[in-house]
């Protein structure tokens, strides 16, 4: 599963995938957004991968749509195009994050550069946010005409940096830099710009320190608690969650590694 504008590098259990379309700053045209569809459809029932890292190729994380293909369009193919025609093309965008936060892998996006539009909704639509030194985000869709709601930004934004950051960044277009993003807890850790995958590694050493179940069972949860109508809910999907996790092995080897002090070593997928 790897293409031109997609490397995806497997090390043991972990997807390294680079969108790799450097002289375009990674803006997604139609063979981009085909590639991020086919591979995040394909992690769900992929139990051999258990983390990905997403990167960016070049200059920085990821333009957005690419609107250079976009205007060397025929202007009457744009101009004759019907509204449902525009949704099935807007839907291919939006659908790419539905699939991230569908896959049961826990997803380190390592955002450098330019990270603005789409390329900062795939950074939301990830679990864990590291940023180079030369990291700069921003929700570019209003500063072409259209709403800063676009692509889930109007979900997961609110929800990791409060609405009041939000709507600030949402209704300017303005960009926010590594060490605010930082303090506004968009962003996990910031580190020089050579030393993201270094910094990577070390979230993907403790991923993989979780039984394979465990780990797919908390990101599981976590997405359904954001929005969970009550406290009994989420307890009763939390419950059902160890009891799944302490029915196998795994459970049993966690705890002998711990008494132990050594890694443990899971057999499950």
């Amino acid at each position: 599963m790897s293409g031109n504008v997609l490397q995806i590098e497997k090390q043991g259990r972990v997807d390294w995938v680079t969108m790799n379309r450097p002289d375009a700053y990674n803006s997604l045209n139609a063979e981009m957004i085909d590639a991020l569809l086919d591979y995040f459809q394909g992690l769900y029932t992929d139990h051999e991968t258990r983390v990905v890292v997403l990167r960016g190729a070049g200059r920085g994380f990821s333009a957005g749509l690419d609107l250079r293909e976009r205007a060397t369009s025929n202007e009457e193919q744009l101009e004759s195009r019907s509204s449902a025609d525009g949704l099935r093309s807007q839907r291919r965008i939006s659908e790419i994050v539905m699939r991230m936060r569908r896959c049961p892998q826990p997803i380190v996006s390592l955002i450098h550069g330019g990270c603005a539009g789409g390329g900062f909704a795939f950074a939301l639509a990830s679990d864990i946010r590291i940023a180079g030194r030369s990291a700069k985000m921003n929700a570019a869709f209003i500063r072409i005409g259209l709403s800063a709601c676009d692509i889930g930004v109007s979900y997961f934004l609110p929800r990791l940096v409060g609405v009041s950051v939000a709507s600030e960044l949402m209704m300017t277009g303005r960009y926010i830099m590594a060490d605010r993003a930082l303090a506004t807890g968009l962003v996990s850790e910031v580190v020089e710009d050579h030393e993201l995958a270094d910094a990577a590694q070390s979230y993907v050493d403790d991923l993989l320190h979780a039984t394979p179940l465990g780990l797919r069972l908390t990101k599981e949860c976590l997405n359904m608690s954001v929005d969970a109508p009550s406290l009994e809910a989420a307890i009763a999907m939390e419950d059902r969650n160890q009891i799944l996790c302490a029915s196998g092995p795994d459970f049993r080897e966690g705890i002998r590694a711990f008494m132990e002090k050594r890694r443990p070593d899971y057999s499950g997928t």
